[in-house]
């Protein structure tokens, strides 16, 4: 767990990907961007959480869990993306924070770096969490931290226009029945299926539940099943099931179209819940369908509590100490209510349920879930996420077949 002052990280992490979804605010929080070493009562927590401010139930949280331990806490709040390079600049310089919460996609990034220490290392308890959830902070057979909390994708879905078009939602349970109900929707006078499949990040975070949904697997993207996925989109957009808009969409102006009461569903996530309170009409919330039936795997969003590496081994302790006063019981509740977050262990996702059934829905999605760089795809995710996004590009513009596109981005990734 030792490493020489000033390490060189390697090549890979210094080449660092956003991997956001959605826009974020700019940086703010208290602190400076440096960790307080010398000061042993002192210990640093850098978040992705710039929303939260000093007097925010958040930040209470961090102070509560110092105060729990001994020790006083300085918190630094960044933008996802900066903090991302910070984390790398200041593993570098040997001035990490000694808690670091990040998206979870961003892990296996620094773990690969050698900026994370192993749960192993650090001791931090992570049999309550489940396996799918915890497998975005994996990569070489290790696990480099804990997750916080998860959201995922569903179909929101417009039960005034689903009536008027004659469609009962409890047909909807495959991509063949789902487009049967988009048809009866147009014939009504109405707008299907919104979603984001815009040439970043979100537009792959968007399009994997299809593309996973039929089956398909990140390693092989011109496989047949990769090629039925994108084809479903292609068809909706040329039936006029969803709008040319999709192309140039963020999740944030697909929402704004589905919210305007003309559209049978929409792509999104648990983030929106709050404004569906405020659309102004009766929704429901339906698990996005694989292509032969069943709930098809959302990719993850959600942060990871990671321990990074340290010069003075003799902070872990204190460090352990509060990294699971952050991810007790107790404090998942809170805090998963506090960012319309999924719990990553069935004890607090019960709870939730129990007191806001809405969730049900969201917790069955979490359920089927899969992280983004699962399956030790670590580093490799960026860039295969970049030549699908590209791909659904291409297709959607009518550039290339769904099949052409889908070739020239596995072409690119070898």
């Amino acid at each position: 767990m030792k490493r020489p002052t000033g390490r060189r990280l390697t090549a890979t992490a210094m080449t660092v990907v956003a991997l956001t979804v959605g826009v974020t605010a700019c940086s703010s929080g208290d602190g400076t961007t440096t960790s307080e070493a010398a000061d042993s009562g002192t210990y640093t927590i850098w978040d992705p959480y710039p929303q939260f401010a000093k007097d925010s139930a958040w930040a209470k949280l961090l102070d509560g869990c110092g105060s729990k331990a001994g020790v006083k806490v300085k918190r630094t709040a960044f933008d996802t993306s900066d903090l991302t390079n910070k984390a790398l600049l200041a593993a570098q310089q040997d001035n990490a924070p000694d808690v670091l919460i990040v998206d979870n996609p961003v892990v296996s990034t620094l773990a690969e770096a050698g900026a994370l220490t192993t749960t192993d290392e650090n001791k931090v308890d992570t049999s309550k969490v489940d396996p799918n959830l915890l497998a975005a902070g994996r990569t070489g057979g290790k696990t480099y931290g804990t997750p916080i909390g998860a959201n995922t994708l569903a179909l929101y879905y417009n039960k005034d226009v689903l009536k008027a078009a004659g469609v009962d939602i409890g047909s909807v349970k495959d991509w063949t029945s789902l487009t049967a109900a988009l048809e009866k929707v147009k014939k009504a006078g109405k707008k299907g299926i919104t979603f984001s499949a815009i040439g970043t990040e979100e537009g792959s975070f968007q399009f994997l539940p299809w593309f996973w949904g039929s089956g398909a697997e990140l390693t092989d993207l011109d496989s047949s099943r990769a090629v039925s996925a994108l084809s479903l989109w292609n068809d909706w957009l040329k039936t006029g099931y969803a709008p040319n808009s999709v192309i140039n969409n963020t999740q944030t102006t697909s929402w704004q179209e589905f919210a305007s009461g003309d559209y049978a569903f929409a792509e999104n996530g648990t983030w929106q819940l709050a404004n569906a309170d405020k659309a102004g009409f009766d929704y429901g919330v339906l698990p996005i369908p694989g292509a032969d039936g069943g709930s098809a795997a959302a990719p993850t969003g959600g942060e990871f509590v990671t321990v990074p590496v340290q010069g003075d081994t003799g902070r872990y302790a204190t460090t352990r100490k509060l990294v699971t006063c952050l991810t007790s019981a107790e404090n998942l509740y809170d805090t998963d209510t506090t960012l319309s977050y999924v719990a990553p262990t069935s004890e607090v996702r019960d709870k939730q349920v129990a007191a806001h059934a809405e969730l049900k829905p969201w917790v069955e999605a979490v359920k089927a879930a899969r992280g983004r760089t699962s399956d030790d795809l670590g580093t490799e995710y960026p860039k295969i996420s970049e030549q699908m996004w590209k791909a659904v590009q291409s297709a959607l513009s009518g550039s290339d077949t769904p099949k052409a596109a889908l070739t020239a981005a596995q072409d690119a990734v070898k």
